[in-house]
């Protein structure tokens, strides 16, 4: 039962990171503080404020998973921290060839994936003391 509660709780905070990343790049979009994806994202700035807002919520993610975990909240943030390296690295290889942004911007995304879990646990940690 609490493997079944572990997966849930990586999931939730997966599924939270993937919907509220997609989310707010959606309202920008709409907004048009950002240009429709196809045209990509070459401005500074806005790959400042695209990177500060997703390692937001990757950290809200994280913690959402440490606090959902049956047990060892620190483990369980950072395996989907670890997850998020993986999935980004993928990204990595498979965005850079399109151009749609510097290429280090989606290394940077897939690096600071394991520190928002370290954050995140961190966090949910001192919240459960």
């Amino acid at each position: 039962m609490n493997i079944l509660k572990s997966i849930g709780a990586v999931l939730a905070g997966l599924l939270f990171i993937v919907i509220s990343h997609t989310a707010v790049d959606k309202i920008l979009e709409g907004l048009g503080i950002f240009p429709d994806p196809n045209q990509g994202l070459h401005v500074t700035w806005m790959l400042a404020l695209a990177l500060a807002y997703r390692i937001v919520l990757s950290i809200v993610g994280c913690y959402i998973t440490a606090r959902l975990a049956p047990s060892s909240p620190m483990l369980h943030a950072l395996i989907l921290g670890f997850i998020g390296l993986v999935a980004g690295t993928i990204a990595a290889f498979a965005f850079i060839p399109m151009n749609l942004s510097p290429a280090w911007y989606p290394i940077v995304l897939a690096l600071v994936s394991v520190p928002c879990g370290w954050a995140g646990g961190t966090l949910a940690g001192r919240r459960t003391k």
